[in-house]
């Protein structure tokens, strides 16, 4: 790929609780320290933020609901059906003619240019929350690494994302997002580890070395909301995806509170994950 022009970085993009989130804290802290007074500080504050994450995700997600003016379309009337939250994530975007991108996306879905250009984009993050409608996220389950690699389509005036490729640490939510939503997932050797401001990331796609990923990135400079008819607006503010499962165009609807976006700076050691002629 070219070089990059555009490298943004987010710490989460959730929204505020219900106001419930700090007496649930102050209640599991002092239940939890009663009950684990026999090991070690690190444990058990571990345990509780373990608790307190579990029991006040599912309100925070939920919390979302209530910003929705910045949609460019009304949220869909029927109830929506999952929930998951985006952390420590990296939007990292080439610039490429549009020809060029144009031969890697069905015919079916007409691409979504800024400015006479196509753009590719190689998203890796963190997933947290993941969850169905009314159930808690379930330990062990519910967060993992996931890299997408994507470009930009529209389709009855409703712009989205399309997705070459997905890449998750669980198997699990693989083989679910491949049943349900038709979504190219591969299931891959992952980490993500924190250092500091910092994210180490790596990926390897099982059974297909070929399909790698390795980079350390960090924000820089301070959070900014984007605007309509910026580039950052046009790469980031999507509310849907779509798919193609045998010639019919899917469409799966998305909310998400804007962005918080920080300038990021990131060094790709590897990057391999791009679709063939990329």
């Amino acid at each position: 790929m070219p070089s990059s022009r555009s490298l943004t970085a987010v710490r989460s993009n959730e929204a505020a609780p219900y106001g419930i989130e700090d007496r649930i804290r102050r209640r599991i802290v002092e239940e939890v320290r009663q009950r684990v007074a026999r090991i070690g500080r690190a444990a058990a504050m571990s345990l509780v933020e373990h608790l307190v994450d579990f029991l006040t995700t599912p309100p925070r997600q939920s919390a979302s609901l209530a910003l929705f003016r910045h949609r460019p379309w009304p949220l869909p009337q029927e109830p929506w059906v999952m929930a998951q939250t985006w952390q420590d994530l990296l939007f990292a975007h080439w610039q490429l003619p549009a020809s060029v991108v144009r031969a890697n996306v069905p015919g079916e879905l007409p691409l979504d240019e800024f400015e006479g250009s196509a753009w590719v984009g190689v998203t890796p993050f963190r997933l947290t929350g993941l969850r169905a409608r009314w159930m808690y996220p379930l330990p062990g389950l519910s967060a993992f690494p996931e890299l997408n690699v994507r470009t930009y389509v529209t389709l009855g005036g409703k712009p989205g994302i399309y997705f070459f490729s997905l890449d998750a640490g669980s198997a699990l939510a693989v083989m679910a997002a491949r049943r349900f939503y038709r979504l190219p997932y591969f299931w891959s050797e992952m980490s993500a580890r924190s250092q500091g401001d910092e994210i180490e990331y790596r990926s390897r796609r099982r059974g297909n070395a070929g399909a790698r990923f390795a980079a350390r990135y960090r924000p820089e400079g301070p959070e900014l909301r984007t605007r309509p008819g910026t580039l950052e607006h046009f790469l980031t503010e999507r509310y849907c995806l779509y798919a193609i499962d045998e010639g019919v165009v899917l469409r799966a609807d998305i909310h998400h509170p804007p962005w918080p976006l920080q300038a990021a700076a990131a060094t790709l050691h590897e990057n391999t994950m791009s679709p063939p002629g990329i």
